[in-house]
């Protein structure tokens, strides 16, 4: 088909910026990944001081993935100064992938799935007009949607948080785990600065995304198990 077609030749062509890209990624990574060692080991540490077995804690270690499959795909196309961007995913239906499902990258959310084929995926990704994710700030249960502004590739806002909130510039934005499509917790971004919308109830907040849309080549697609589930009782309910 042409979609398959188009996908090889996105594929060879983000094969060459990929092998460009990797001696940093791979530094990247090494670093990332000792950070949330120590960050584990600090958290187990702190857990045991506080009584919990090493049964418990390990039980814990489980919980967010048990909900959810994890699929790896590279980036062979991506756009950035469109009022819609767009990722295309070397995955298709054939490994599994299907439609909102989550893409996250290794610093952060990226979109989510929108459409497929047998071997690739089209992704929405967060710089899109149509793009709304459900987020919250750390440590706080008030949540909103996150929106592009069009224009900058490095920030978003979140918008419909409540007015009264109590939110600071350096606050970490989460996912809220309000969705079938991303489960809670995923890191955003962080609070750049509180604009006032000339909304009674609201105001906008600008958020630093935590994903370089510039520069990704290898994502993570998540797909909650009982998806379809959900989707089939929100959708009958909405009906």
């Amino acid at each position: 088909s042409a979609n398959d077609v188009a996908g090889k030749v996105y594929e060879v062509s983000g094969g060459v910026r990929s092998y460009f890209n990797l001696k940093m990624t791979n530094t990247e990574l090494l670093d990332r990944n000792m950070w949330l060692e120590q960050k584990i080991t600090d958290l187990e540490k702190a857990l045991q001081e506080r009584g919990m077995s090493s049964v418990e804690i390990d039980s814990i270690k489980e919980l967010p993935l048990k909900d959810y499959q994890i699929f790896k795909a590279n980036v062979i196309n991506n756009s950035l100064t469109m009022a819609d961007n767009y990722i295309t995913l070397d995955k298709g239906t054939s490994s599994g992938i299907r439609s909102e499902m989550g893409v996250v990258g290794i610093n952060g959310i990226v979109g989510i799935v929108y459409t497929t084929s047998l071997h690739y995926s089209v992704v929405i990704s967060i710089l899109n007009s149509k793009s709304s994710i459900s987020c919250k700030i750390k440590n706080s249960d008030y949540f909103g949607y996150l929106k592009w502004g069009i224009g900058d590739s490095q920030h978003a806002y979140l918008r419909d948080l409540p007015r009264h909130a109590e939110v600071h510039q350096g606050d970490t934005v989460i996912t809220s785990g309000y969705s079938a499509v991303f489960p809670a917790g995923i890191m955003v971004g962080t609070v750049d600065d509180i604009l006032d919308a000339n909304e009674a109830l609201s105001d906008w907040i600008k958020v630093k995304l935590a994903t370089d849309f510039g520069k990704i080549s290898k994502v993570r697609i998540i797909a909650r198990n009982d998806h379809e589930e959900i989707q089939e009782l929100e959708n009958r309910n909405l009906k």
